[in-house]
């Protein structure tokens, strides 16, 4: 039997660019959507390890996913280059109902967009009730991203940041002046002292760890979003060791393929016996810290759930409000 057209009316593709992302983006909206999201149950066949293809010095990444709160599926696909130092993100949405394709957006921006929405809410749920003093490691667009958007839901007393770059971590100080108390400062261990939260997004260039556990304070939440591959490194096995917990959004991921993962492994920490997946977090299943002293860290991979979820949330604002271009053609669900 051939496959055969289905006759319902689809409605139009909606194609969401760059510059429509950066529009309707809202850090509180994102926060919102995700603990919606990781507050259903989720099972390990709704978000799948994702996929990688890769050539000689260029890859494509795969990550799907089904939203627990229901409305969409989704996938990023993500090409990369180191050669040509170049990276494109596309996301497909797809109705769990009719099968149809509801949306096609550029992704560049969610990736930040949804990595930084679920720091946000990771140190919302970790971190003591009270203004923040904030240490952070990096001056890139994830840094800017995590900060930023932990401002929208927690007040922020005070930022101490460090890069290697003097001008970047100027610029990232100047940046939020004068609406914050921030300094740039000229060493990691410098920006991490007498912290309630350390935002490490950086790596340095051998990929040796940036962050020394050696240094951290008592009681600190530390929030790790730079190391994702196996031949990354970010955080050194000292802070995976003093961690009486490691929050993941993606556990076995960051158990087998993160540098910092791996390397701890090796070293002889038990991080699979520390390891806590985020929606038991965000559920209340869980007590990360017996003692206020205690150190805890989120380690974040990234996770197609966030991507889908993010996707969506920009997907219902764009048509709330009228942005995108339905396309003129698209998939049409067919008979099976």
């Amino acid at each position: 039997m051939h496959d055969s057209k289905m006759p319902q009316a689809i409605a139009p593709t909606l194609f969401l660019s760059d510059c429509d992302v950066a529009s309707i983006t809202d850090w509180s909206a994102a926060v919102a959507a995700l603990a919606d999201a990781y507050a259903h149950p989720t099972s390990d066949a709704m978000v799948p390890p994702r996929s990688m293809a890769r050539g000689d010095g260029f890859w494509l990444r795969s990550l799907t996913a089904v939203s627990p709160a229901g409305g969409h599926m989704g996938c990023k696909l993500i090409a990369a280059s180191m050669r040509a130092r170049c990276a494109s993100y596309l996301i497909a949405l797809f109705n769990q109902q009719t099968m149809a394709l509801s949306a096609l957006i550029d992704g560049n921006r969610v990736t930040g967009l949804r990595t930084a929405a679920t720091a946000a809410l990771a140190i919302d749920l970790l971190a003591p009730q009270r203004t923040l003093r904030v240490g952070v490691i990096g001056a890139g667009f994830e840094a800017r991203g995590a900060l930023d958007c932990l401002m929208s839901v927690r007040e922020v007393a005070r930022v101490r940041v460090f890069s290697p770059t003097p001008a970047s971590r100027e610029r990232f100080a100047e940046s939020f002046r004068p609406a914050l108390d921030i300094e740039a400062l000229n060493s990691a261990q410098e920006a991490v002292q007498d912290c309630d939260v350390v935002i490490c997004a950086a790596r340095s260039r051998d990929e040796s760890a940036v962050l020394q556990g050696a240094w951290l304070p008592a009681g600190v939440t530390v929030v790790s979003l730079g190391s994702t591959l196996p031949e990354q490194r970010e955080v050194d096995v000292v802070t995976m060791e003093r961690a009486v917990c490691i929050v993941a959004d993606m556990p076995q991921e960051v158990l087998h393929d993160t540098g910092d993962g791996i390397a701890a492994v090796s070293a002889g920490v038990k991080v699979a016996e520390k390891l806590i997946p985020l929606a038991d977090l965000v559920a209340g299943c869980v007590q990360p810290r017996r003692n206020e002293s205690d150190i805890v860290l989120y380690k974040s991979v990234g996770s197609a759930l966030q991507d889908v979820v993010i996707a969506q949330m920009l997907y219902e604002r764009a048509k709330q409000q009228g942005l995108g271009i339905d396309l003129p053609a698209s998939i049409v669900p067919v008979s099976k």
